[in-house]
């Protein structure tokens, strides 16, 4: 049976802020929890029912309806972990091609992009400060357990790029066609805020400029998890990425 102090001490974990004293975030579903656990994430604690089948860790045994107490989600699934966090360090091997989000503010959007991320290969996400938390529930839902598998740094874009010793690339309306332009096997993909792109702040790091051609004048702008996987996916044509195996 969960406690009504479990209960509380889960819920909690939807603010960022206990997440932060706690050291600890929330995952769900078999696909999430599982992939978490097989990358050497530490669970403080599972919740799972008797549907679950991984039985190399010990979990505590709900029902559904116990299970529904704690969920984020609508329907849940199965299982539910409260995983410790992984320090904020610089990974030991920084992926060639790497993402910098700059003030990505939808849960969806960020979740959407991670999973973009571990498709085409890149392993280092660079987050802004004010980018929304990649430990939320609703981000690490949306990641379907990539974020697993992908660094994800909160860091100051600026000094960040200030400093960078590859291309710095960004998608903009006076960019270069993003397929007629060679693009280097090393670099930083900037993708900006929802509403209002790349920062000022941030434009003047960029030393190229992409533009995602637009076939049809009448159609709104692309989304920004669209517009990564549009240009991840083209690094990936050119034959930047390698295929994992």
């Amino acid at each position: 049976m969960i406690s009504k102090g479990q209960i509380k001490y889960v819920k909690q974990l939807e603010m960022k802020k206990h997440r932060k004293s706690e050291g600890a975030f929330v995952a769900e579903g078999p696909k999430v929890v599982g992939n978490l656990l097989n990358a050497g994430f530490t669970p403080k604690i599972i919740f799972a029912t008797e549907q679950w089948k991984d039985n190399s860790y010990a979990a505590q045994l709900v029902t559904d309806e116990e299970l529904r107490k704690v969920s984020f989600l609508q329907h849940p699934q199965q299982v539910l972990a409260v995983f410790n966090m992984r320090d904020n360090l610089l990974p030991s091997a920084v992926s060639p091609l790497a993402l910098a989000l700059d003030g990505i503010q939808d849960p969806g959007n960020l979740g959407t992009i991670i999973r973009v991320a571990d498709w085409f290969g890149l392993t280092t996400i660079y987050c802004s400060p004010d980018t929304v938390d990649a430990w939320s529930p609703k981000v690490v839902q949306a990641t379907m357990g990539s974020i697993a598998r992908v660094d994800i740094i909160y860091t100051d874009l600026v000094q960040l790029l200030s400093k960078a010793e590859v291309p710095v690339y960004g998608t903009l309306l006076d960019g270069e066609n993003i397929y007629e332009k060679t693009l280097a096997p090393q670099g930083i993909i900037v993708m900006g805020n929802e509403g209002n792109g790349i920062s000022q702040a941030v434009r003047p790091l960029l030393t190229q400029h992409l533009l995602i051609p637009q076939y049809h004048e009448g159609a709104e702008s692309l989304n920004v998890a669209i517009a990564t996987a549009i240009t991840c996916a083209e690094f990936r044509r050119q034959g930047n990425l390698k295929i994992k195996k």
